[in-house]
């Protein structure tokens, strides 16, 4: 009886609510244009943040989720290693990465690999390109489990000798050579002369860099002809299996204090870190810069709440002879003050659903052109958003609403009925 009294009143509250609010369209809908933006940017830039989210992991993990990343200079649990920073450290040496590959102290390394990076313009006859150069091992394609669609790889001997022999990525083949074969030919690198020997699959974009615009080089031939340096950029280690990763970081490190006599784990100059590792911290980053950005959107809803706040104002203003009529033939203040709440909730909510769909568009759109153009970019609209954004609504729609109504409600009827 009581719920079906409640359920009754509230339903002739929200008649009356929505016939008032339809007498003033144009008024409402200026009124909901904060709030529809505000929601609009919020699900947008979690959607969008969301989906840059999905794009860095994913390129991480076509890296390999069993690779382990040995990088040098110390660094704390939590931050990258000075090298990352800009810092020059010279600290990992080949001879390093050979010391890994012995199988009797680390049984789980399944192949390790060595990388220096550099810049250079690659010329061909009157065709040249801008583009990176990695100078790595034989074992390259086992760590980055790719392999080369015409011609061959490197072989020990060439990665050990300095040999002029280079690989190239499948979209630098195509914009030096075009069509024409590139295996026999002879290129420059940086005016250094290097035959082509292999041009790898495509591969797509990884980490951060597309595979398919390098050039691969033996690491010797990098370091001693085209960079000048003896020492490494960074090392990576295959595990045979996702199990065995956390072990074979600790031999990694047993290994390496070793070589370079450290005793003490705090005087570390290296890193060593696990792609999931990566993942995780990456998580962590991207949520934080999410939900910030977020917070900074938000600041659009609390406009529009100070805008629905001032409209209920003049509404009451422009009502006060509405509402001392209904307080004169019984309405009491929790009526009016009800009334008037609903009010603000109904044009609040009905902005925040209107903020969803159009924010879910934009969202959808952004996604389906990052797509087209070959991201890995996922569409995420997640309910908990949207359940967020329209509780963010209610709660602002009493909030604002509240003084507006209580105001509403404790006019005077007789006053109220001489006001002109």
């Amino acid at each position: 009886m009581v719920v079906g009294y409640f359920s009754m009143y509230l339903l002739d509250t929200y008649r009356l609510a929505t016939k008032s609010l339809s007498s003033n369209r144009k008024r409402a809908a200026l009124t909901m244009l904060g709030i529809i933006i505000g929601i609009t940017a919020v699900i947008f830039i979690m959607s969008v943040g969301a989906g840059a989210q999905s794009l860095i992991i994913n390129q991480i993990e076509g890296i390999g989720s069993n690779l382990i990343g040995i990088l040098p200079g110390a660094a704390d649990e939590e931050g990258p290693p000075v090298s990352v920073m800009g810092v020059l450290v010279t600290t990992l040496k080949y001879d390093d990465a050979k010391a890994l590959e012995n199988k009797s102290r680390l049984p789980h390394a399944d192949s390790v690999a060595v990388y220096n990076r550099g810049v250079a313009t690659v010329t061909w006859q009157n065709r040249s390109v801008d583009t990176s150069f990695i100078g790595t091992s034989a074992s390259y394609l086992r760590v980055e489990d790719t392999q080369v669609t015409a011609g061959r790889f490197f072989s020990e001997e060439e990665e050990r000798g300095i040999g002029r022999v280079a690989v190239m990525g499948y979209t630098t083949k195509q914009d030096l050579f075009g069509d024409h074969e590139a295996i026999g030919e002879r290129i420059k690198i940086n005016k250094e002369s290097f035959t082509v020997i292999g041009v790898m699959e495509e591969r797509g974009a990884s980490g951060f860099e597309n595979n398919d615009e390098l050039i691969l080089i033996p690491v010797s031939a990098a370091q001693k002809l085209l960079l000048g340096v003896n020492h490494l950029g960074f090392i990576r280690v295959r595990a045979d299996a996702s199990e065995n990763i956390d072990q074979t970081i600790e031999d990694i490190e047993i290994v390496l204090r070793e070589r370079h006599n450290i005793d003490n784990p705090e005087d570390d100059d290296f890193t060593v870190r696990a792609v999931a590792q990566a993942i995780e911290a990456l998580t962590l980053i991207t949520d934080a810069l999410k939900f910030f950005l977020a917070a900074i959107a938000a600041i659009a809803l609390l406009v529009g709440g100070v805008g629905i706040m001032n409209i209920m104002l003049v509404s009451v203003t422009e009502r006060t002879k509405e509402i001392g009529l209904r307080k004169a033939v019984g309405a009491t203040k929790s009526n009016v003050l009800t009334q008037f709440l609903v009010e603000a909730v109904i044009l609040t909510l009905s902005a925040g659903v209107v903020g969803i769909i159009i924010g879910s568009a934009i969202s959808a759109l952004v996604a389906v052109v990052a797509q087209l153009l070959g991201y890995n970019w996922d569409l995420v609209i997640s309910l908990q958003s949207i359940l967020l954004a329209c509780g963010v609504c209610i709660f602002i729609g009493l909030t604002f609403g509240y003084y507006p109504a209580r105001r509403a409600a404790k006019l005077d009827p007789i006053e109220a009925l001489r006001y002109e």
